[in-house]
C-alpha cells in the first residue's frame, strides 16, 4: 500500500524533502575567499572606526570610517577581478 504523498507524485518529481535537498548539493562558493575575506574585513574595521567616532560625536572620525568602507568593498571588487573571487582564475588549483 502506498502512501498519500506518493500517489500525488507525477512522473519524474521528487518528493519536497527529496527536491530540498539537491538544492543543498550544489556548491556556489558562499564568498569563502580570498577577496570577499578581505572586503568584509575592511569593512569591519571602517564600520568600527565609524561607530566609535559615532559615540564620541567626531564628524570626521564617522565619515573616515565610512571612506574606509568604501575603500573596503573596492579593494574586494579588483581582487574578484583580478581572479581572487569565486571561480576566480588565481584559485583553480587551490582548496578554496
Amino acid at each position: 500500500m502506498s502512501t498519500n504523498t506518493e500517489q500525488h507524485l507525477e512522473a519524474g518529481q521528487e518528493n519536497e524533502g527529496e527536491s530540498h535537498a539537491s538544492i543543498h548539493d550544489e556548491t556556489i562558493g558562499h564568498g569563502n575567499t580570498p577577496a570577499a575575506w578581505t572586503c568584509v574585513l575592511i569593512m569591519i574595521v571602517g564600520a568600527a572606526v565609524s561607530s566609535v567616532a559615532y559615540i564620541m560625536a567626531s564628524y570626521v572620525g564617522f565619515f573616515a570610517g565610512i571612506a574606509v568602507m568604501l575603500v573596503g568593498l573596492l579593494v574586494g571588487f579588483i581582487m574578484r577581478k583580478a581572479g581572487y573571487g569565486v571561480n576566480g582564475s588565481k584559485l583553480k588549483n587551490s582548496s578554496h
